[in-house]
């Protein structure tokens, strides 16, 4: 049985629909926190067991049974994000699955500028670690995240963001899509896999671009400095952690991090990834 955490997240959730069309539903089964929300599923046939990475006796019964496990990654920084991932590949070690995979990042390195990175670089070092084959799922940045990034300039005119290099903006849709391919075949990528991005990576000088295409509203792209930027951030009410993180991300664009494009992702789709124009056209076109 293909086990599946985190699915009722946004990409948890389309990974079990993708899989669903390539795998009966009677072999596959979710772990998730809220039992109820993943209802639908159940009804369709899908196993639905309550885990959490917190408690290691609900990923014994989540997990049982399972030939594959895939851990999509906590929604955490830090510590506390790595302590959770051991503790889910813990549980598919004491579960007996063959094969542990895991939804990383293209930019996964201990010397990485965004502690979201080094985290994952952490949990992959885990994996190697539990003597269980793995297959790390290197995800390009969630091209969803361009809309949250670009926050009340259709109001203002301004997308005003540290400077920034570019990005794989990759869709959701397609890493689901490419994370159901590989659950089906299984052992296609032993470890980390090449990195799982759209064809082009966008600064946000194009994003401001492609929005104000797409809404025709005039949009300037304004650069912060990096401390001003903070400074609004946590006058705002961001804790100060997570502003640093969020800068972490523009430090690490800037260094080329998620600058890498790479042909895997439409070798395994069977067509061209989905732009980053498709994406902001359906989230901002009603806007």
């Amino acid at each position: 049985m293909i086990i599946v955490t985190g699915a009722t997240g946004q990409l948890g959730r389309q990974i079990v629909e993708r899989l669903l069309t390539r795998v009966p539903a009677d072999r596959i089964g979710v772990s998730v926190r809220d039992p109820q929300k993943a209802q639908p599923l159940a009804d369709r046939g899908v196993r639905v067991r309550q885990g959490s990475f917190t408690d290691a006796a609900s990923l014994a019964h989540a997990f049982g049974g399972a030939s594959q496990v895939l851990i999509v990654s906590v929604d955490k920084m830090g510590e506390e994000a790595v302590r959770q991932h051991r503790a889910a590949i813990d549980g598919a070690v004491a579960a007996g699955a063959r094969r542990i995979l895991y939804t990383s990042h293209m930019g996964a390195s201990a010397s990485s500028r965004f502690q979201a990175c080094r985290d994952h670089a952490a949990t992959e070092e885990a994996l190697r670690a539990s003597g269980v084959p793995f297959t790390s799922l290197r995800n390009g940045f969630y091209a969803a995240s361009t809309v949250q990034f670009l926050g009340h300039a259709l109001d203002s005119g301004q997308v005003v963001l540290p400077a920034d290099g570019p990005v794989s903006w990759t869709a959701h849709r397609d890493l689901a899509d490419a994370a159901a391919a590989v659950l089906a075949d299984e052992g296609r990528f032993d470890g980390p896999t090449p990195p799982l991005t759209a064809a082009h990576a966008l600064g946000f000088d194009d994003i401001a671009r492609i929005a104000a295409e797409v809404t025709g509203h005039a949009i300037t792209r304004v650069t912060a400095p990096d401390a001003h930027f903070r400074r609004q951030l946590v006058s705002s009410g961001v804790p100060a952690e997570a502003a640093d993180h969020l800068l972490g991300i523009f430090a690490a664009s800037r260094a080329g991090e998620f600058a890498a494009v790479d042909p895997t992702l439409a070798t395994l789709l069977g067509r061209e990834p989905i732009t980053l124009d498709a994406v902001l056209r359906t989230h901002l076109s009603s806007k």
